[in-house]
């Protein structure tokens, strides 16, 4: 089994030193490296690049560089996303984001995370869990969202939230560790 096969099923696999993966992060970072290097004018060059990087992408998006990611092809956009500057996608895993997500700057959405166990990490093993953040949400600034974590439709993330579990629909949610605080 491939170290990418293992990371697809949640397993722990060996990101830092597996030669193909290293190599799809390297045409990744080139990719990001593009968009983030090109005119704030040259909006259509922009999209062309992140349509080469991202797994799925709709036809309204916005995102306001710099922006980095990891592989790209496991993020998938919905219908009007928009992210402000800073935003950091470290998709060892699926980063699945619904329609009209909307998210403010200097944001990490991590599914990558280590062992605990101190010679499994400095093998280089790392483990990564999907993420879904789902339709109409909107995710204040400095927020961080964690490995396998799921937020519900029509919900709310305050600003500098560590977001460690998933959160339901329809709230308003904030904190370090992130929590409903209303309904």
């Amino acid at each position: 089994m491939t170290e990418k096969e293992k990371a697809k099923l949640g397993e722990l696999y060996d990101a830092n030193y597996d030669l193909a993966l290293i190599e799809e992060r390297r045409k990744a970072k080139q990719l990001c490296y593009e968009f983030n290097m090109l005119s704030p004018l040259e909006e259509e060059k922009g999209r062309e690049i992140l349509k080469k990087l991202f797994g799925e992408i709709k036809n309204n998006f916005t995102i306001t560089a710099p922006f980095y990611c990891d592989y790209g092809y496991n993020i998938k956009l919905g219908e009007n996303f928009y992210s402000n500057h800073n935003l950091i996608i470290l998709d060892g895993a699926e980063v699945i984001f619904g329609d009209n997500v909307f998210i403010a700057p200097n944001c990490c959405i991590s599914t990558a995370g280590h062992p605990i166990d101190v010679e499994k990490r400095n093998k280089g093993l790392e483990y990564a869990y999907p993420i879904k953040i789902g339709n109409n949400v909107w995710i204040g600034a400095n927020v961080t969202i964690l490995p396998g974590v799921t937020i519900g439709d029509n919900t709310v993330i305050g600003a500098g939230s560590v977001v460690n579990r998933d959160i339901p629909s329809g709230v308003i949610a904030v904190g370090n560790p992130c929590r409903v605080i209303k309904r």
